[in-house]
């Protein structure tokens, strides 16, 4: 499939721009906000090939150009800036989130995961507690070094999953195109036996698969016992929609195969794990607050330090246009308080202002919030559209609500 490129200086014309920026530092009831979230790349290769990656498949291909692993002067930068950042906002701030990311982070080695973990821990000011986690595909969790770290630092793991063997190895295979699915379920048993706390692994991301079947891929999932699953719509958009996209003739493929996987988790008593992309739906709906970027307008305030020292924006950009991530920073030279005021962070945190006109329009604004970021892209207005899933997150959010209210109904009916 031949990939849409869009360079770096066309990209610059687009939404969010500098007057963007200007416009919000004008208001005086708007003020930008620390980081939160560090993902640091510590490796920037992979011993899997999935087909759908956005960092070897899609349109960035800046990895190639980037040192195969974090060397540890980049990690004291990136803890030293991290200090630096954390010091500065200390009255805002009670805990941040470092995760390692690749890549296949756990690629770089127990000893240097262990390097890292330590330097990160020792970059907390007094009185703020860091929360370490690792994104990886679970091949490498048999290793009993690895484990050893992980136990050590109490780093919690995510672990991705596509489902039961057939639907996980459709896509997530090896170079020589063998499945995964065997190795990463040794690299699960292997957590759970030596695992001191039961909820090591954290959350079982899952990216949607229209050819998987729903139902049996959430049991998939929740069979695996983590406390969290999430469903991850495709990093597509609308110059390379989505596999199987059925908005363009008013279907809602991606909806109606969520909306079964709802209704059974929402049905089960007592529910064997959360399901992240649903729980924040719910919570919305009844005033609270989402845990996700794909619904909300919950304030975002992550970067990404990638292996060179790089100071960027979610990674997930790369499935968008070459050096989309790209904020011209990095830890040798740059304080993350400069990121502060880059375009792509300030429409992240604008809330309804950093909106596409016909989603400020839409009554479920507040909790689609526009769908999630990477998913807005179209080649000359940027990230100022709707999702490309607008109709499927409609559909589905509409479904969510019209369940939780009848139940609300009838509660309030029985007291």
């Amino acid at each position: 499939m031949e990939i849409p490129l869009i360079t770096a200086e066309a990209a610059a014309a687009e939404w969010p721009d500098q007057a963007f920026v200007d416009e919000a530092m004008a208001d005086p009831s708007w003020r930008p906000l620390p980081f939160t979230q560090f993902v640091v790349k510590m490796h920037g290769r992979c011993n899997l090939s999935c087909d759908y990656c956005y960092i070897y498949e899609m349109a960035d291909q800046s990895w190639r150009a980037k040192p195969m692993a974090m060397a540890r002067a980049t990690v004291d930068r990136t803890a030293y800036r991290i200090t630096e950042h954390l010091t500065a906002h200390r009255d805002e701030l009670t805990h941040v989130i470092v995760t390692f990311l690749g890549g296949e982070a756990l690629l770089v080695g127990a000893e240097e995961l262990d390097y890292a973990a330590t330097a990160f821990r020792t970059a907390m000011p007094d009185g703020i507690e860091a929360i370490l986690s690792v994104t990886t595909n679970g091949i490498l969790l048999d290793d009993p070094a690895m484990i050893a770290v992980l136990e050590k630092h109490d780093i919690k793991v995510t672990l991705s999953l596509d489902g039961a063997r057939d639907a996980h190895d459709r896509h997530r295979k090896y170079a020589n195109g063998k499945g995964s699915f065997d190795a990463v379920m040794r690299g699960v048993a292997a957590l759970r036996a030596a695992a001191t706390v039961p909820d090591r692994l954290r959350n079982v991301l899952c990216v949607v698969d229209l050819e998987n079947d729903p139902l049996e891929t959430y049991e998939a999932l929740a069979a695996v016992g983590a406390p969290q699953v999430d469903f991850l719509l495709p990093l597509d958009d609308w110059e390379r929609k989505p596999p199987g996209w059925t908005a363009d003739t008013g279907g809602t493929a991606y909806a109606d195969w969520l909306i079964p996987i709802f209704e059974r988790w929402y049905g089960t008593v007592p529910m064997p794990t959360s399901v992240r992309f649903f729980d924040s739906i719910v919570g919305l709906v009844l005033g609270g607050q989402s845990t996700t970027e794909a619904v909300g307008l919950e304030d975002f305030q992550s970067l990404t330090i990638d292996t060179d020292g790089s100071i960027e924006l979610i990674d997930a950009l790369k499935s968008t246009f070459q050096d989309a991530p790209l904020t011209g920073l990095d830890v040798f030279r740059n304080a993350f308080d400069e990121a502060q005021l880059h375009p792509g962070v300030v429409a992240r945190q604008r809330g309804v202002a950093g909106l596409s006109e016909t989603c400020r329009a839409c009554s479920l604004r507040d909790i689609c919030g526009g769908g999630q970021y990477t998913n807005r892209y179209a080649a000359g207005t940027g990230f100022l559209n709707p999702t490309v899933f607008c109709l499927d997150q409609a559909a589905l959010i509409n479904h969510i609500r019209g369940r939780v209210l009848a139940d609300v109904a009838r509660l309030k009916a029985a007291l």
